[in-house]
């Protein structure tokens, strides 16, 4: 047995929590676990509803809840959306900026996205980057909505480099385990990460119940986590927090960063993460 048939056999299939929308009950209390620091910002599941849904230029039968923009004082390297698109709906230019990257992640539903006359049809735990200028359309030509994360990042060019489109399903990929864990924190690299073209990751982290990070990371790299299954309390900054399946972090550069996982099932989450670039610094000649 593989130690992926034995990650799918411990772990049961893979499952990606996806909003539902909706409002609360008027007789349930407003309080809630979102919080926005300058280091970082918690949006628990509970506060996606419809009232803060936006649409999108060019997309048709479609809801984007924005998880992520630049902004002062946060995080500045990347846009992230939860998308849900209604049977017919989609986009034959979802891109308006031409020097922007996406990755697609797919958590329920199937989308067809189509790229240079080809096509390929994603299901939950499917992914596509597609490069900076690619002429990409996306639609949910099914009958049951499709959503998905879209993260959007301005490229980086790097003279002799040029990425190039990926697909795949992260459950096709063999997780790389941390060292010293026992397998019980796995890495899924959805991107190449020894290509310096790419100036993103995105990753699938998984962690066995009790599976630790057992150090607070502190590092240059921003951080856009969506929680796809479980639960974990997160050490950000100073503060500890408790996420669950369906919760999104967005973290500052050098916010520190560590969790537990609770239990009784794996915790997962789709991590981004910008990557491989020098530090351009202003006032030279």
């Amino acid at each position: 047995m593989t130690t992926q048939e034995q990650n799918v056999h411990l772990s049961g299939t893979p499952r990606y929590y996806a909003a539902a929308g909706g409002l609360p009950a008027q007789t349930e209390l407003l309080t809630g676990r979102a919080v926005v620091t300058e280091a970082y910002t918690v949006i628990p599941r509970g506060v996606l509803r419809d009232i803060v849904t936006s649409v999108l230029p060019e997309w048709t039968g479609t809801r984007t809840w924005i998880l992520n923009r630049p902004v002062a004082g946060g995080a500045t390297t990347f846009a992230q959306y939860l998308v849900e698109v209604a049977p017919g709906g989609g986009s034959a230019s979802p891109e308006p900026q031409p020097t922007v990257e996406s990755f697609v992640f797919i958590l329920e539903g199937t989308l067809t996205v189509r790229l240079h006359g080809g096509e390929k049809v994603l299901t939950p735990g499917g992914f596509a980057y597609l490069p900076p200028g690619a002429p990409w359309s996306a639609f949910n030509e099914s009958g049951e909505p499709v959503k998905f994360q879209w993260i959007r990042k301005a490229y980086q060019p790097l003279a002799g480099h040029t990425p190039q489109p990926v697909f795949g399903n992260e459950t096709e990929i063999e997780p790389a385990p941390m060292p010293g864990t026992d397998n019980k924190w796995r890495t899924t690299r959805m991107i190449p990460v020894d290509d310096v073209a790419y100036d993103m990751h995105v990753n699938v982290v998984t962690f066995e119940p009790g599976a630790v990070i057992p150090f607070a990371e502190t590092h240059v790299m921003e951080h856009g986590l969506y929680v796809l299954e479980g639960k974990a309390v997160y050490r950000l900054n100073q503060d500890w927090v408790e996420v669950e399946e369906g919760d999104y972090m967005s973290l500052r550069a050098f916010c520190p960063q560590a969790c537990y996982a609770g239990g009784p099932a794996d915790f997962r989450y789709l991590l981004y993460k910008d990557v491989n670039r020098q530090i351009l610094l202003g006032g030279q000649p």
